[in-house]
């Protein structure tokens, strides 16, 4: 490399950027410099507060101090002058509603996307067929944590709280805000709302009013992009989180937004899958989905592409429920023995001893919820004798993996040019586990390098932001690092295509048993 090119990279290195994650459970900051390499982590639990069944909410004020203290503590254990943080980039949990008073303090608890206390509203309008009329521009199906529906709620049953608001965030918005004192709501974000026109990126009066929200079109902000800068850092923001007072603050973005950009995803080919506490399906495209068998169609954080996401709690949190409730003695032993192995990798380890001929167990991953019948639920079927604990694992792995391909399998209906799958989430830290999806799937699957990924596309956007990169496609492709890589085995497409029939078929058979059930 040239004198001049190894000066530009020594400069851009000197730059770092700070992305803050703000889910539904636990709020993160972390620090980046300009290749992508990680500086330090810091993370907090957000507490959640259930007044009511079906209710759930959290303290704002908490929730700021939270955010205060992860970037204090990222700072510190870095070592860096935060002079030399180039921008700060906010991610967060979609939907859900966090509402600002006249006075700039918070009007009530925030709610999260978890919410179901809106859940009439959401009936109600599926009698009328609303979507029939408003899904062109909304491109959204309907749900209860929706801010359209949560605002009807608030409007009908908290009159004296709705008297008092002056804005409308998501919850980064609201981050953003107390961050820079200005107020604006980001496009990514808010396009998942039901609230705007998707296509034309803005507020639209018949949309609004469609759920009798058009007076309420005053305390929205106006609407950002994600690499727009949104303010600097305020003397009293910068003494309480350790920032240096003028940084910039970029839009930031929805975290479906920050997970794509975070593994790369900048055409069609890449598609997104995060197999976590939810399991997401996503990938993008420059024509929108505008389908009712389109659970979100989104724009995406590059300018010209719509993200389209099929998603469902049948994730890898079904792992975690079955570890804790039948794995303790396993764990137990591996800490008396001194092993360095997790009671994750055992599972892994166990499920290796089988293979996929083995046994015709099915698991539906639906302990949390499902996208197939209000009223299924978990189980598992065709259990005999001779099963072991090993063969139910096994189950478990591949239930999960299938949940994720009856997602896959509705996307690509709109989605013809699926090369790779970027996986992560907890099952990307299975070898074991990720060459099973590869085999179901078909379809090659990479590991993306890192794990705190909300934070590292955010960092990427703050990249864009600041002009250290002239776009996502060159900020990506010089950050985002593939640690490893599966190819599927095609001997096993026959035997798992046959198992996952056994499992759409298990589907529609419980149908009416469940409705009996419920």
């Amino acid at each position: 490399m040239s004198a001049a090119g190894l000066h530009f990279i020594e400069i851009i290195m000197k730059q770092f950027l700070i992305g803050i994650d703000c889910g539904s459970t636990m709020v993160k900051a972390a620090i980046f410099d300009t290749l992508g390499k990680e500086y330090a982590v810091a993370s907090r639990k957000v507490e959640h507060i259930y007044p009511h069944p079906g209710w759930t909410e959290n303290d704002m004020k908490a929730l700021w101090r939270s955010v205060c203290e992860v970037l204090r503590e990222v700072i510190d254990k870095s070592e860096i002058d935060p002079k030399e943080v180039a921008c700060v980039t906010c991610t967060g949990h979609g939907n859900g509603l966090y509402l600002i008073a006249d006075d700039g303090a918070p009007a009530r608890n925030g709610i999260v996307s978890s919410d179901n206390r809106a859940r009439k509203y959401i009936e109600q309008w599926t009698a009328e067929d609303v979507l029939s009329r408003i899904l062109p521009k909304t491109m959204q199906n309907l749900w209860a944590a929706q801010p359209n529906a949560l605002l009807r709620w608030l409007i009908d049953n908290e009159p004296e709280t709705m008297r008092n608001v002056k804005w409308l965030f998501m919850v980064k918005d609201f981050v953003r805000y107390r961050l820079t004192g200005e107020a604006y709501m980001e496009l990514s974000d808010m396009s998942g709302t039901s609230l705007i026109d998707v296509g034309r990126a803005r507020y639209d009066d018949e949309v609004l009013e469609t759920w009798r929200l058009l007076d309420w079109k005053r305390v929205m902000p106006p609407l950002k992009r994600s690499a727009d800068i949104c303010g600097t850092i305020t003397p009293g923001a910068a003494r309480l989180t350790g920032l240096a007072e003028g940084t910039p603050v970029a839009g930031g973005m929805f975290d479906i937004d920050a997970c794509g950009l975070a593994v790369g995803m900048t055409d069609e080919t890449r598609f997104c899958m995060v197999a976590g506490t939810w399991g997401n399906n996503q990938f993008i495209s420059k024509k929108p989905v505008v389908d009712r068998d389109m659970f979100i169609t989104s724009r995406y954080s590059i300018d010209g592409y719509y993200l389209m996401l099929e998603g469902s709690a049948t994730s890898a949190s079904n792992l975690e429920w079955f570890v804790s409730q039948f794995c303790e003695s396993d764990r137990k032993l591996l800490e008396i023995d001194g092993m360095s192995e997790s009671i994750y990798e055992h599972c892994s380890r166990l499920v290796a001893q089988t293979k996929p001929t083995d046994t015709n167990i099915v698991f539906l991953p639906f302990l949390y919820g499902n996208p197939v019948d209000p009223d299924a639920k978990a189980c598992l079927f065709g259990l005999d004798g001779r099963h072991t604990r090993s063969h139910v694992i096994r189950a478990v792995y591949e239930g999960i993996v299938f949940g994720h391909r009856w997602h896959v399998e509705r996307l690509r209906r709109f989605c013809n040019e699926m090369k790779t799958i970027r996986l992560t989430g907890g099952a990307a830290n299975s070898d074991i586990w990720a060459q099973m999806f590869a085999d179901v799937l078909q379809i090659p699957v990479e590991i993306p390098a890192g794990t705190e990924l909300g934070c590292f596309g955010a960092a990427i956007c703050g990249t864009v932001a600041v002009g250290i990169y002239p776009s996502y496609e060159t900020a990506c492709e010089t950050m985002v690092k593939i640690s490893r890589r599966f190819e599927p085995d095609p001997t096993l497409a026959d035997i798992y295509d046959k198992k996952y029939l056994r499992y759409k078929s298990l589907l529609k058979m419980l149908s009416p048993v469940w409705r009996k059930l419920s």
